[in-house]
């Protein structure tokens, strides 16, 4: 089977969704916020992944959003439901060099980062570089691997840098980390501990697809054959002023106030003994301003952060409910937490 690939704009894909915009019919004006390129962007990877990735939409948004933010995106569930197709899509969609690193219990820290070995041609020490020097990491069964190498991943999402031996080396700009991982408590799974899944910009599940979309599935359409066939939408350079424009995006103090409010209630909600960090607001606002450019609008609303807020802050929640049911548990807390601290009025 073949596919055409050649994705038409946004504004004709339906997109964006009417049912979350506050008003659809916006668009920008060139030169205010910088976003129309992001936006266009934005519409065409969202249409690519979603034939990739069939019935999973808030997965794919979540993902577009993580990349538009820049942020780095953990995929959880159960497996063959479509997590490593959904992280290769991505890289595939947005070009640049891709480097995957296998899950297992037996995996190094320098498997990761790179190691320092003698070179007996130059009598010196040289650095080989290890694949977390790609503009796209894929980190697939993140929690088959042992504590000390998740580890190795730490200053590798947070400051873009890896230190071996005294020396640093630079990351490539952009830098995105894409894991997967298995729910907690399946046989040979490691949990990551809190500073790792709070360097993760957005979590995202796909869940099982409904009886039509398996049966699609199930002959053929989407996942591998589409994948194939899926060219690069954008090169580096391009994703990197979208990138920049995204984070150009308008944002309003009582939105940001709003924003700081949610996450300050993690803090204090009933059974929750570690809530979200300052870096999760930074992260909020980040991922609310990448919605607002997925709606092709340059300002942020209310509604933007509402969206973000379960894929942004359930993961960082600590209590020994979240940690047995997953994501998913630290989304519910959250959705109860939007019920309960009213949106300000535009």
């Amino acid at each position: 089977m073949t596919t055409d690939n050649s994705t038409p704009p946004a504004s004709e894909l339906g997109y964006p969704p009417p049912s979350l915009a506050g008003d659809p019919t916006a668009s920008p004006e060139p030169g205010e916020g910088r976003s129309p390129a992001a936006a266009e962007l934005a519409g065409r990877l969202h249409h690519a992944l979603s034939s990739v990735v069939l019935g999973s939409s808030d997965a794919v948004t979540h993902a577009v959003a993580a990349v538009l933010a820049g942020g780095h995106l953990l995929i959880e569930d159960v497996p063959g439901v479509g997590k490593t197709i959904l992280a290769k899509a991505i890289a595939a969609a947005i070009g640049g060099r891709l480097a995957r690193i296998q899950g297992h219990p037996d995996l190094l820290p320098s498997d990761i980062t790179g190691v320092t070995i003698y070179s007996p041609q130059s009598s010196s020490w040289e650095f080989r570089p290890g694949p977390v020097f790609a503009d796209v990491v894929l980190v697939d069964e993140l929690n088959r691997t042992p504590p000390r190498s998740q580890a190795a991943l730490l200053e590798t999402m947070e400051e873009r840098q890896v230190s071996v031996d005294g020396h640093t080396w630079a990351l490539p700009e952009p830098h995105l980390v894409i894991a997967t991982q298995n729910p907690v408590g399946q046989a040979g799974t490691f949990p990551l501990v809190e500073s790792q899944l709070d360097r993760f910009l957005l979590a995202t599940h796909l869940g099982y697809p409904d009886a039509d979309t398996e049966a699609l599935l199930a002959v053929g359409r989407g996942t591998d054959n589409v994948l194939a066939e899926l060219k690069p939408l954008t090169t580096v350079a391009e994703l990197r002023q979208a990138q920049l424009a995204t984070a150009a995006v308008l944002v309003s103090s009582r939105v940001a106030e709003y924003a700081v409010a949610l996450v300050r209630a993690t803090r204090e909600a009933p059974g929750i003994e570690l809530g979200a960090s300052p870096r999760a607001a930074i992260g909020l606002i980040a991922a609310a301003q990448a919605h607002a450019v997925l709606h092709c609008r340059n300002y942020v609303t209310p509604l933007d952060v509402k969206a973000m807020a379960p894929p942004c802050l359930g993961h960082r929640l600590v209590a020994d409910h979240i940690a047995e049911g997953g994501i998913d548990a630290g989304g519910r807390v959250v959705r109860q937490i939007l019920g309960s601290i009213p949106a300000p009025r535009p």
